[in-house]
């Protein structure tokens, strides 16, 4: 599909999923043909899009990039969610040719010592296991939603992720923190005991503390660096891509 198809595709679909409420969201890409994988970070919105696939049977591939630096919640949760909807979330996790040569090039904890070290830990860890999950995929679930920061203001229900050459859906874009949370706990999901200790966004635990009052929600992620626009690279892929050390080739796409 030439990119410009991809785009009036995702246009189309956007419109589309306007209209909708989250189910109806998730069963209309369910339907589409072609492979649609969500990935999960397991914090709360993404728990929500979890629990709605599992809840009714979506045909949908669940992921989720296991970095090897999680907290250990964030693990216990991934057990915890695929027991309480009887589904499989795939792990995905870093190669350890790649963090040998980031550990090689920037130290194993480089990431606070500049921008670029950082990028290119979160592009070992999460931006090339992110290739391997979506492999094949036509279509890629997030939990982006607008109010999680001003670099996702904007953020539509569907966009051609021309990098990737697929249809990012985001189901949640329009849905703000209060609303998700009451959804939560109006249906029982199970979220991240870390967000009650004051961490509404959870990455990688060296990489994540608490807000303080009045913070914006992604304030805690990458808090050491200046920039308000900060992101890992799986929303942004070249910013990460770009940084990371050359090791090996990706020697498969197993899930290990």
């Amino acid at each position: 599909m030439t990119s410009a198809s991809l785009e009036n595709r995702a246009s189309a679909l956007n419109k589309q999923l306007e209209g909708l409420d989250l189910a109806g969201r998730l069963a209309l890409v369910a339907r589409l043909e072609g492979k649609a994988v969500f990935t999960t970070s397991l914090g709360i919105e993404d728990q929500v899009i979890t629990a709605a696939i599992g809840s009714d049977k979506l045909g949908i591939e669940v992921s989720t990039l296991e970095t090897g630096r999680l907290f250990n919640e964030t693990v216990a949760l991934i057990d915890e969610t695929e027991e309480t909807y009887g589904i499989l979330i795939k792990r995905f996790y870093p190669e350890q040719d790649d963090i040998d040569a980031f550990a090689a090039k920037y130290g194993m904890n480089g990431f606070y010592d500049s921008v670029e070290a950082r990028h290119a830990c979160c592009g070992a860890r999460k931006v090339k296991p992110l290739a391997r999950a979506l492999e094949g995929a036509s279509f890629w679930i997030t939990g982006l939603r607008r109010g999680q920061s001003g670099n996702r203001a904007d953020t539509p229900f569907a966009e051609a992720d021309l990098d990737r050459g697929l249809i990012k859906i985001n189901p949640l874009a329009d849905w703000d923190i209060e609303t998700i949370r009451a959804h939560v706990a109006a249906e029982g999901i199970p979220i991240n005991p870390l967000h009650a200790r004051g961490y509404p966004s959870i990455g990688c635990e060296p990489c994540t503390r608490a807000i303080k009052p009045g913070e914006p929600e992604r304030a805690g992620r990458w808090w050491w660096e200046n920039d308000e626009k900060r992101e890992c690279g799986l929303h942004v892929p070249d910013a990460a891509a770009s940084a990371i050390p050359q090791s090996t080739p990706l020697a498969s796409s197993l899930v290990r």
